[in-house]
């Protein structure tokens, strides 16, 4: 069975037991964008003990934040309860939740295209954050006051800058000034595995050097590699472009060692 409709089947079975359930996030992103997904999130209006009473094996991920893990067929579904978040403290994770509609749920994500919900029983789109006219338009944006956004996660000024180069899409400009304005203080909100796995990604699903550039040009490069040297919009375009050269499966290490290269 695909993984469409397993999902889909979580869904209707939260929604015969009297939940709103949809499909969220990059899957919803994606679909309307009609690139493959292979990652389906769910949101519900269930709690995750009313989740973990309808499903017989699920795994414990997230409980503080509303998260369960649903195992159906061998595969995972991250399945969360509509919240809002009551703060946050470490630039990462907030002090506490409130149950919420898909409405206020929505509120708290990262970026438009990100915002966005699909019923997969009515084959239909819920948008409370204008994410489909951003897709439209090829923008990435952040859903309400940037600066929020960021302080509440970091790293979803690196995500900004890793959507923006997968899919040619521009940043907005209050949310491309935020990141600006934030990028000093990625540390030490973040941890350096996640840094690592926004790289990876980025290499990836996107132009790698294309990323460095916009990583450069906001500051984020230099406060992730403090030691790099003081590279000039210039020079920094020019060893983004030697990546282009290396062979398509080239570990990312490899990749960003150029960056400390005295060769151009």
């Amino acid at each position: 069975m695909s993984l469409y409709r397993i999902a889909k089947q979580i869904v209707e079975k939260l929604h015969s037991s009297g939940f709103i359930a949809y499909f969220a996030g990059g899957w919803v992103r994606d679909f309307l964008l009609n690139h493959p997904s292979d990652d389906i999130d769910i949101a519900t209006s269930a709690t995750t003990s009313q989740i973990q009473q309808l499903f017989p094996k699920t795994i414990e991920v997230g409980i503080a934040f509303g998260i369960v893990v649903v195992v159906e067929e061998g595969h995972q579904f991250e399945v969360a309860t509509f919240r809002q978040d009551l703060g946050y403290h470490d630039g990462r994770r907030p002090y506490a939740i409130a149950k919420a509609s898909a409405r206020e749920d929505a509120q708290r994500r990262d970026f438009t295209i990100n915002g966005m919900f699909y019923d997969p029983i009515e084959e239909k789109v819920f948008d409370y954050v204008g994410g489909k006219e951003d897709l439209a338009h090829q923008i990435i944006r952040a859903i309400g006051r940037p600066q929020d956004r960021f302080r509440e996660d970091r790293l979803r000024m690196m995500r900004a800058i890793r959507y923006a180069t997968r899919f040619g899409f521009t940043l907005e400009s209050c949310t491309k000034e935020a990141i600006k304005q934030e990028a000093n203080a990625l540390f030490p909100s973040v941890a350096i595995e996640r840094i690592w796995q926004e790289f990876e990604k980025m290499a990836r699903f996107s132009h790698l050097g294309k990323s460095l550039i916009l990583l450069h040009e906001f500051g984020l490069l230099q406060t992730i590699f403090p030691q790099l040297p003081s590279y000039s919009k210039e020079e920094i375009t020019e060893k983004a472009a030697i990546l282009t050269h290396f062979p398509k499966l080239s570990p990312t290490i490899a990749q960003l060692l150029e960056l400390f290269s005295k060769e151009s």
